[in-house]
């Protein structure tokens, strides 16, 4: 999930807090109690499972099923429920000997998506090695920050995070009740941090309990389920899987399980070659602002994520805050180079998704008025008031209040020197509370999400149209966050060339 793809990199000062965070579902309910040691925990998990030495003498395991895996931080409004992936086919290979874990997968968008929105994946870890396959059966290595992600998954299981706990390299510790379950923390050989939480009357696996990071949410207390034990080979292995983390309770995951298959043969080493290629580098984060008018400017940023600039008798505003703290960074260093006497001041936020909300902390770090629709407020002010413990972003840092400005259908920014004009746009399945931005002195028009000439289909064009043309807003340019400036007559075009199953060669 792209939406959601975490940053997992460790500080010191997040270490020393992690016990505290991972016990926010239930810390309210903690109680001091007598429960033997976490090895005696971990002995009888092992015996409930099918026996220690059945245990650690398994080679491999075969997950197959399906489910959904629910889009966090896409839903058309911050309050509607969210908008799934069906999982089609899903198999995750563990070689537990070896320390490699294959995730296969095959998703459908069953929600309007205007990009691949039928994705196959094959990712894979081996030891400290992590690749994927294409389509085609070609391997190629994954950026490093997957291995830890993959290492984690590898023990997102009740077998392979007993297994790891009764290996001698494992530390365990702070054993405590939470809830109705037995609880231990667990620290790898890795230096990964889990909660195991066990069921007190089966001594089974309940649940695992981590933490991550991301722009978006800081802090994250993701939890993993474990329930429906079926009788496999002499093991107890659950047949269903759901996964939430701490923002609104959201479900990111829900699988069942269709076969449990162990000791299969599972052939995901990595090649030779792969072993010897070098993880690809992050790409640079970058943003060039670029003159359209007098007073406005187009900051186009890395990753096809960009903002306007529009420049008032004495400050400057920014419209969107895309999509990552990095890019929020940059851009605003660009706008504030474009004219140093000018401060920026403020950004607009077209809507709540997370790909265009991504800067948002760090806006609000800079003391920016956040000027966005009113019914996206709340969901706002609870993304600043997220702790970034594990990461600590530039709010961690330097905590501000968030400053709103709220608007409904229409309002005017407006000086002696500019005048900006806020829409909304009505009817759209994607975004119900999304802004678009309008200088009638010089007929220009920023959009986000509403069109994007790299799209694969145009699925909500007609309604784009239809709310420019009640709007009465024929613009000579659109300074877009997705995609590339074009005409008004170039983007109808470009829409009436397309259809709802792929893309034309047309070209403007």
């Amino acid at each position: 999930m792209k939406a959601l793809r975490s940053s997992l990199r460790w500080t010191k000062a997040a270490a020393a807090v992690l016990v505290v965070v991972l016990a926010i579902a239930g810390a309210a309910h903690a109680q001091t109690v007598r429960l033997g040691t976490p090895q005696d925990l971990v002995r009888q998990s092992a015996e409930a499972l099918g026996g220690r030495d059945r245990v650690m003498t398994v080679k491999t395991l075969v997950v197959e099923g399906a489910g959904i895996n629910p889009n966090v931080g896409q839903n058309p409004t911050p309050d509607s429920p969210l908008l799934n992936w069906r999982i089609t086919d899903y198999r995750k290979t563990f070689d537990l000997q070896n320390r490699r874990v294959r995730i296969e997968r095959h998703r459908k968008a069953e929600f309007a998506f205007s990009m691949f929105n039928d994705v196959r994946e094959n990712m894979t870890l081996d030891g400290t090695v992590a690749y994927n396959i294409d389509e085609k059966g070609m391997a190629a290595r994954a950026p490093e920050s997957a291995v830890r992600e993959r290492r984690m998954e590898m023990l997102l299981h009740p077998l392979a995070i007993v297994r790891e706990a009764l290996d001698p390299k494992t530390r365990l510790a702070t054993v405590r009740k939470v809830g109705n379950k037995d609880a231990l923390d667990i620290v790898t050989a890795d230096g990964d941090r889990l909660t195991l939480f066990l069921d007190p009357a089966t001594h089974l696996p309940a649940s695992v309990q981590w933490l991550s990071s991301s722009d978006n949410l800081g802090d994250i207390v993701n939890d993993i389920a474990f329930t429906e034990y079926e009788s496999v080979s002499g093991l107890k292995l659950p047949k269903h899987f759901v996964t939430k983390i701490d923002f609104r309770d959201y479900t990111t995951s829900d699988l069942r399980v269709s076969k449990n298959t162990v000791d299969a043969p599972a052939n995901v080493g990595a090649a030779a070659a792969v072993k010897a290629s070098m993880p690809p580098l992050p790409p640079p984060v970058t943003a060039e602002p670029m003159k359209v008018a007098s007073g406005v400017w187009w900051v186009k940023g890395s990753g096809n994520h960009s903002s306007a600039l529009y420049e008032f008798a004495d400050h400057m505003t920014l419209y969107e805050a895309p999509s990552s703290a990095a890019l929020a960074r940059e851009i605003i260093a660009k706008a504030r180079a474009v004219i140093p006497s000018k401060p920026v001041t403020e950004v607009i936020i077209s809507h709540h998704h997370f790909d265009h909300t991504g800067g948002l902390r760090t806006m609000v770090a800079e003391g920016f008025t956040i000027i966005s629709h009113k019914g996206n407020q709340q969901y706002f002010r609870e993304l600043v008031s997220r702790k970034a413990t594990l990461n600590p972003d530039q709010l961690a840092k330097n905590p501000k209040p968030l400053k709103f400005r709220g608007v409904e259908d229409h309002a005017v920014i407006k000086d002696s020197a500019m005048e900006v004009e806020l829409f909304r746009v009505k009817d759209n399945e994607h975004s119900t509370y999304n802004l678009v931005a309008w200088v009638p002195k010089y007929k220009l028009l920023s959009q986000s999400d509403l069109f994007d000439f790299f799209w694969h289909r145009h699925l909500w064009g007609d309604n784009y149209i239809k709310n420019l043309e009640n709007l009465k807003l024929r613009f000579e340019k659109d300074i877009p966050v997705h995609g590339k400036i074009l005409t008004y007559d170039e983007e109808v075009a470009v829409i009436r060339k397309f259809d709802t199953t792929g893309r034309t060669d047309y070209t403007p």
